[in-house]
């Protein structure tokens, strides 16, 4: 994620990832990559061998961009890897000047 963010020209401000192990809440992860536009997160469901993932932006930066370079990587990561279902809203751009 926080290459992704990288590369787009975003500006990370911080990032974090919480690992859950199953004893409280479902196992697998939350990670989050704030940016100074929005955030880029994810949430593993291990055991039910989900994932899914958000990324939100209110400038210059397109989302789409973040999210083309995560799939292209989970895909080289995880060959077998399944899109189950991808969706775009628009973005919440700033008026212009």
């Amino acid at each position: 994620m926080k290459k992704a963010i990288e590369n787009s020209g975003a500006r990370e401000v911080h990032a974090h990832v919480e690992v859950f192990d199953g004893t409280v809440s479902p196992p697998g992860f939350a990670a989050v990559v704030l940016i100074d536009e929005s955030h880029v997160s994810a949430h593993c469901y291990s055991d039910r061998g989900l994932l899914a993932i958000d990324a939100f932006t209110c400038g210059n930066t397109d989302p789409a961009t973040i999210i083309t370079q995560l799939k292209q990587a989970l895909q080289v990561l995880s060959p077998t890897i399944v899109l189950m279902q991808e969706k775009s809203v628009d973005r919440f751009l700033p008026p212009e000047a």
